[in-house]
């Protein structure tokens, strides 16, 4: 299959309208810290999201949602069970699950809990920084808490290979974001340097990421609307209140998720075809 630049950007277009359009319903199993950020970013898009964690419940509601997204960031042992009945349930729906592995790498029980979702659940798009895919495709990541430090290679190169490796659309996020399904690979070069000040941005990635797949059968192309979406979105959040600090920026970027249109994703757009 050709992919060209042109049309894998009017498909992050055509995908956001139908997210509008549809409300998909986002079940979150995610953490403590961003449940009301996440929450917030996923109605301003125009998606619909529940936060259930509870293991009485995760499989009832994953059965109604259009999508899953599983976030490990304040794991404990009992929400990782939740989360293989969650994600179990949706793959037996043929309901996408996102799977964000927040600090893999920082420590063993991270990394341990990050590997066996994926061994049990069918993970359809792996939403990670660098440094965490890259620990789960067994390169040398280097993680400090939940932050991306560092990872030796070619990042576009380790998606590819962890998309392969893993079996799944791997959506590889840093300064310059790579995604792969083991085929191709795609690089998107939205975004803003703020974005590091705000906690739970690549958590709000995450679950935007969970409301495209809830709309697509492409999971590559759900992953990469989610990407340039959010990217433009927070270019237009800088233009509109950044400069006043990470406070404004925050609350803007909320504003612009609202605002964004498929005109503001042609004519911003900076996706690259690399393969």
């Amino acid at each position: 299959m050709t992919l060209s630049r042109e049309g894998l950007v009017a498909e992050v277009g055509r995908l956001l309208e139908r997210v509008r359009e549809k409300a998909p319903l986002v079940h979150n199993i995610t953490n403590f810290v961003v449940m009301n950020t996440t929450a917030n970013a996923l109605l301003a898009l125009g998606a619909s999201p529940v936060m259930a964690h509870a293991r009485e419940e995760v499989e009832d509601m994953a059965r109604v949602a259009g999508a899953v997204v599983l976030n490990i960031g304040t794991l404990t042992p009992d929400w990782v069970q939740a989360m293989i009945l969650a994600g179990k349930v949706a793959n037996a729906q043929g309901i996408p699950v996102v799977l964000d592995p927040v600090g893999a790498g920082a420590t063993p029980l991270r990394t341990e809990s990050s590997f066996e979702l994926m061994e049990e659940v069918r993970v359809g798009i792996l939403r990670g920084n660098a440094a965490e895919v890259g620990v789960l495709a067994g390169e040398k990541g280097e993680v400090k808490g939940v932050d991306a430090v560092a990872l030796a290679g070619d990042v576009a190169e380790m998606a590819k290979a962890a998309a392969t490796g893993l079996k799944t659309v791997v959506s590889a996020t840093g300064k310059t974001d790579y995604l792969s399904d083991g085929t191709c690979v795609l690089a998107v070069a939205n975004g803003h340097p703020l974005l590091a000040r705000v906690t739970g941005t690549g958590c709000m990635v995450s679950a935007l990421t969970g409301a495209f797949a809830a709309v697509s059968e492409n999971m590559l192309h759900a992953a990469l609307a989610a990407l340039v979406t959010f990217g433009v979105a927070a270019e237009m959040a800088f233009e509109q209140a950044g400069e006043r600090g990470p406070g404004s920026f925050h609350l803007a970027l909320y504003d612009a998720l609202y605002r964004i249109e498929s005109q503001d994703i042609e004519n911003r757009a900076r996706v690259e075809v690399v393969e």
